[in-house]
This record gives structure tokens, C-alpha cells and sequence, in this order.
């Protein structure tokens, strides 16, 4: 009877045990999840600067987080849209669409923008016109939508239109990005009406008052004295006063602007119902660490630092703001880079490096030329964009030529030009033999936006292409930038080994409890809790 009494009651223990732990699982699904990209973070300036920094933002993110050193993403030449759309999709371009912030419209032969769509207005006010609608699969927060069945709450903020709209999807509830005509906080009407909150909002802080007094200089002095950028000593400080047409464009990429990110956020948590039930939401942030005017470090070194210090202490106020608000066991932080790809201008043939132009234009004159000395008349190079070549397809087609033969000719032609590394076909891209470089090419194309011909141009050298200011200087060298988890119970942890960020979204989603993007396959991170 003893050993009766003795079993029932274990078993009930364990029952009880079992409840606990189904009730501490099904409490552990995090109320608002935050997904912070920060656009041209890059590891070893976000260590450099460690002296500055406080306890609260990339200490505490390294300290007591899943910290993973080397992130990587699983394509080439990401920018800003590709690297934005790729972390909310789990996918790359090739999947996803965005092959860049810009590319060539064959129907047109004009640049096209990523978000860019003339069915929607720009509220309050503006010239442009955006959605989601060429991003060509679900992102994080459409799956949050259909699995919640449209309760769950998605909002996005950025600086910039492009990040704020990738990053909301095509079902979120609002997407906010800074005007550069009117320094106003924006929206498309393809997410709805202009919410009042933004009007009292914009009242009370409006960007073009508050451009009028501010100057943005170093934090402190001691900003000013560091001189890890710099020579022996620092010779200069700085001070930027924002005026004239461009104030708003050049405020955007000064160490001023996270702050107003961060204070706009502060906003649309107090106006709308985020984080406020048991269904998980999504807020997306966009932040920036790059260089002044999108300089390069050696020509605005104090600059660089004081943009990393500031967003520091940006992150970390944020951070302790949500937790106090929502419960760091309730509140779940992703936070990485769009990567690194400020374009370089140094002198190499100085030095006697190995360099020289490599002129698009010319290239694509050279090969038309060719393809006419085998074809006959005709414009066979309908355009250029970057390093891609678009055939005229049309042409070639009306004069009954075999396209497969037409492409392989012209690979062999531009193979030969000097400053040419390698060529890619649009079919050796998508269906030729496998190795880890065509893996990478193949997933940053497209092929109904993508080139027919792909130029690997020579490291060393500068790519001159008529869509871009200046020759851009061609580097392989990889700069690495972080990846970390923070808050509902992750584990402090550090994982050295390389991590792609297609696999923040299903490791988000397994967090939330939904299924991954629709287009996403790469796998979550493990034990991180």
C-alpha cells in the first residue's frame, strides 16, 4: 500500500512537472520580437571603438547574448535593399527578387528601383511612389500575419524607403521612412492612411525646426581624442551644420540620425498596440554606421567613430526601453549589418599596384562591334547596368540566331578584354556546373532583372559604368560583421564559425512559432536558448 501511495504520487509530481513545463514553454513565446539591421556595420570598427563605448549597447550585446563573430551573406555584392530583403525573407535574390536598390528594366531600359511602384502614393507628401510589390516572396511578418490571421502587429522604421518597406512585407500594418524633400516621416498608401499620431508627432519634433539649431559634432572629448582612424594625433575636429536642398539626405548619413530612428520608435510603441497582448509582433529598425555624404573612413575618420559611439548609446537606451516595457523574457532581439560595401578610391598605380579602368561603355561598344562583324548589322548590346550586359533578345531572335551561341561567343570576346577576370552566362549561372563562386553569383541573380552577361572585373581594378559617379575600385577582401541574439532567454554564447543571415528569419520564426518565409531553406540556429 505503501508502494501504491508512493507511485501515484510521483506520477502526479511528474504530471505536475509536465504542465509547468508546457505552461513555461507556451509563456516563453516572446510578445514583441525586434529585428535591428544596421546598415554598414562592420565588426572590426564596432570593436575598435569598445574604449568609448557604455555597458548597454555592444558590451552588453556581447556579454550577454548569442554573439555570432563572422556573419556572411550567401551572395555577391549585397547593398543595402538585396541584404535587407534577404534577412526578412531567409532567402537570396535569386529566390527573393531584390538584386539590388536599383537594376535595369528591360521594358523600359531605365534604372528601376526596388521599392519603387506608380499605383501608390507617398503620405503625407512626395514625388515618388513605393510598395513591396517586386519583392517576390513572403517575408518574417507576412507569416506572422497568416498565421495570427492578421492579428498580430508588424510596423517598420527607417531612415531610408527601401529598408522601411522590405523589411514591413507585403502585409504589415505600417512602414515609415524620413522624406528626403521634406524631412517628414513618411508612409505609402499602399499600407493604409497617414496615421494622426505621425501628424502630432511631426508637430512636436519636426526635423526641419530642430535642422535649424542642431550641429552635429563629436559626443565628448573624448570622441574627440581617440584616434584609432587617425594619425598619431588628431589634427581636427568637426562641426556639420545641415542646410539647403540636400539637409535632409545629408542628415540621414550623419551619427545624428539613429537617434531620430530610435525616437520615432519610442513614438509608434506609445501609439499603437504593439508588444500589448499574447500575440507576438514584429518591429523592424533600420540604423546606420556609415560614413558621412557615404564617405570612406580615411576621408571622415572622427566622423566614423562618433557615428559608432552614438550608436551605441542609441542601442543601448532601446534595449533597456523595451525591457522595461514588455520584460526581457518577453522581448526578443535580432540585431546585424547589411555588410560593408563602401565604394574605395585609392590611388593603386602610386604604389605600382596592379590596377587600371575598366570601362563598361567600351566594352559593350567592343562587343557589339564583334557580334556584328559575325552576324551582321544590328544593335546586339541593348544596355548596360553595373557590370551586367543585356542582349538585345528581339533582335536576335528576328534574325533567327541561336541565343545559347550568341551568349557563348560573347563570353569568349570579353574574356580576352584586359581588366576582365572571368564572364558568366545568364545559363552558366543557372544551370551550368557547381562551385562555391557560381553558388554565390547564382544567388544574387535574376533572371528576368538580371544581365546576360556577367563581368567579373579584376580585383585591383576600378569598374566605370555609367549609372555610378564615379569608378568604383573592385576588392574581394571580406569584412566581417556581426550577428546577436539578445533577451528571452537566449543563452550567452559565442559562435565563431561562419553564419549566413538567411538564417535569421527561420530562427525567428521558430521563436515565434510560425512557419518560415515561403521561399526561405536555410536552417535555424540551434541551442541558443
Amino acid at each position: 500500500m505503501h508502494i501504491r501511495n508512493y507511485r501515484i504520487l510521483t506520477s502526479l509530481l511528474a504530471a505536475c512537472v509536465l504542465a509547468q513545463a508546457e505552461a513555461k514553454a507556451s509563456y516563453d513565446a516572446p510578445r514583441l520580437v525586434v529585428n535591428i539591421t544596421i546598415d554598414q556595420l562592420r565588426s572590426d570598427f564596432m570593436e575598435a571603438f569598445m574604449p568609448l563605448y557604455g555597458e548597454r549597447g555592444f558590451k552588453r550585446l556581447m556579454r550577454e547574448g548569442c554573439f555570432c563573430t563572422r556573419a556572411e551573406y550567401p551572395f555577391v555584392g549585397p547593398d543595402r535593399a538585396s541584404a535587407i530583403a534577404s534577412v526578412h525573407t531567409g532567402a537570396s535574390p535569386y529566390e527573393h527578387g531584390i538584386v539590388g536598390g536599383f537594376w535595369m528594366d528591360r521594358n523600359t531600359l531605365r534604372p528601376l528601383g526596388s521599392v519603387s511602384d506608380a499605383g501608390y502614393e507617398t503620405l503625407p507628401v512626395g514625388k515618388s511612389s513605393y510598395s513591396p510589390a517586386l519583392l517576390k516572396t513572403s517575408t518574417l511578418s507576412d507569416e506572422l500575419k497568416l498565421a495570427t490571421d492578421g492579428a498580430a502587429l508588424v510596423y517598420s522604421v527607417a531612415p531610408e524607403c527601401d529598408a522601411a518597406i522590405l523589411s514591413a512585407g507585403h502585409a504589415a500594418d505600417g512602414a515609415y521612412w524620413l522624406s528626403d524633400e521634406s524631412g517628414q516621416w513618411c508612409t505609402s498608401s499602399y499600407y493604409g492612411t497617414y496615421p494622426d499620431w505621425i501628424y502630432r508627432n511631426d508637430s512636436v519634433l519636426s526635423l526641419t525646426e530642430k535642422l535649424k539649431h542642431v550641429t552635429w559634432k563629436p559626443l565628448n572629448q573624448q570622441v574627440a581624442s581617440y584616434n584609432y582612424l587617425i594619425g598619431s594625433v588628431p589634427e581636427h575636429s568637426f562641426a556639420y551644420n545641415f542646410k539647403g536642398n540636400d539637409r535632409y539626405i545629408l542628415f540621414k548619413t550623419s551619427g545624428l540620425i539613429n537617434a531620430s530612428v530610435c525616437d520615432f520608435v519610442r513614438t509608434c510603441l506609445t501609439n499603437t498596440l504593439l508588444g500589448q497582448d499574447e500575440i507576438t509582433d514584429l518591429l523592424s529598425v533600420t540604423l546606420y554606421a556609415g560614413g558621412y555624404d557615404r564617405q570612406l573612413p580615411a576621408d571622415y575618420p572622427m566622423e566614423y567613430q562618433d557615428t559608432y559611439v552614438r550608436l551605441d548609446h542609441q542601442l543601448g537606451n532601446l534595449i533597456d526601453d523595451l525591457e522595461r516595457q514588455f520584460g526581457a523574457d518577453r522581448v526578443l532581439f535580432v540585431i546585424t549589418s547589411t555588410g560593408y560595401f563602401a565604394p574605395e578610391k585609392p590611388n593603386l598605380s602610386k604604389f605600382r599596384i596592379p590596377t587600371g579602368l575598366f570601362s563598361m561603355k567600351k566594352a559593350s561598344a567592343l562587343l557589339n562591334m564583334y557580334l556584328m562583324a559575325v552576324y551582321g548589322p544590328g544593335q546586339y548590346v541593348e544596355t548596360t547596368y553595373n557590370s551586367e550586359i543585356y542582349l538585345n533578345k528581339k533582335l536576335i531572335e528576328d534574325k533567327q540566331l541561336y541565343y545559347t551561341e550568341v551568349l557563348q561567343r560573347s563570353q569568349d570576346f570579353l574574356i580576352q578584354l584586359e581588366g576582365v577576370q572571368d564572364v558568366f552566362t545568364c545559363n552558366q549561372v543557372t544551370v551550368g556546373a557547381w562551385s562555391p563562386k557560381t553558388e554565390r553569383i547564382r544567388n544574387s541573380y535574376y533572371p528576368r532583372r538580371s544581365g546576360d552577361l556577367l563581368i567579373d572585373v579584376s580585383s585591383g581594378w576600378r569598374l566605370e559604368t555609367e549609372n555610378q559617379p564615379e569608378p568604383v575600385l573592385i576588392r574581394e577582401a571580406y569584412i566581417n560583421f556581426p550577428l546577436f541574439f539578445l533577451d528571452c532567454h537566449i543563452k550567452n554564447k559565442v559562435i565563431e564559425t561562419p553564419v549566413t543571415v538567411d538564417c535569421i528569419a527561420p530562427t525567428l520564426a521558430q521563436f515565434m512559432r510560425i512557419r518560415a518565409p515561403n521561399a526561405c531553406s536555410a536552417f535555424p540556429l540551434s541551442d541558443l536558448r
